[in-house]
């Protein structure tokens, strides 16, 4: 059994890591862009060349999955069997500006339930993955969770672009955070953020709004690596639903 979730694992971060190269040889000057509902919400070519990819060959990996991609109009149930969570490229306004902080992400739901979790980001070769119960790696070594205060620690933020009506709390809570930490931090890809918390570079991370793709890998990540991810509320994670994010080193809150 544990061969087979390793085999799966190798499979899926190979993928992953193909279309990881596929980000970091992409001739902008031909890609079109594309504006979806919401402020600076964009999608590439790319994006869709690489949830494409990610489509036809986890799928092949594993047949009896449904996948949920970003980059779907309409999305599958994820309670029952297995289902790949994908964002093809998290942190899109990132990529078209060249700004070195965007990832693929692949989470693999079992029942509802995160049950593998790999992100990569190409531009300085840092693949996280995890399964659950096996601990979370960063290029094949083990991370934790950092053991830092709020007063000693970095809050990350993400601003829910797209939902403009949320804005002045987000702002208000990095005001908040700012007071009480050493310093805050956004770099426009909740996944990286996530994960950053998973690597103990930051010790807590919240946005007021996100999909399943964008955390349903990273998430799991964080608890491998021994901290706490909710909803803002304190609620647990639904991975067939939009909410809040919250996640914490387990000492922040």
């Amino acid at each position: 059994m544990e061969k087979e979730c390793e085999k799966l694992l190798r499979g899926i971060t190979g993928i992953v890591r193909e279309c990881g190269g596929i980000i970091l040889n992409a001739d902008r000057s031909k890609s079109v862009v594309d504006a979806k509902e919401g402020h600076a919400n964009f999608v590439t070519t790319y994006d869709k060349m690489i949830q494409e990819k990610l489509k036809k060959e986890l799928l092949a990996l594993l047949p009896e999955a449904v996948f949920v991609g970003e980059e779907e109009d309409v999305h599958a149930s994820v309670e029952k069997g297995y289902a790949f969570i994908a964002d093809p490229i998290d942190g899109t306004t990132n990529f078209i500006r060249d700004y070195h902080a965007s990832a693929v992400s692949v989470g693999l739901a079992k029942d509802g339930a995160p049950y593998m979790g790999v992100v990569y980001n190409p531009y300085p070769d840092e693949l996280f993955t995890a399964v659950k119960g096996l601990g979370a790696y960063l290029n094949g070594q083990p991370i934790h969770v950092s053991s830092h205060s709020l007063k000693d620690g970095i809050v990350i933020f993400g601003t829910a672009t797209y939902y403009e009506e949320l804005a002045e709390r987000t702002f208000a809570l990095a005001y908040d955070y700012y007071k009480r930490s050493l310093d805050v931090r956004r770099s426009g890809s909740a996944a990286l953020d996530l994960c950053s918390i998973a690597a103990g570079r930051a010790e807590l991370f919240y946005e007021l709004r996100l999909c399943p793709w964008d955390y349903a890998a990273a998430s799991l990540i964080v608890t491998e690596a021994g901290g706490r991810v909710t909803t803002v509320e304190g609620g647990e994670l639904p991975f067939g639903a939009s909410c809040s994010v919250m996640a914490t080193n387990g000492v922040c809150g």
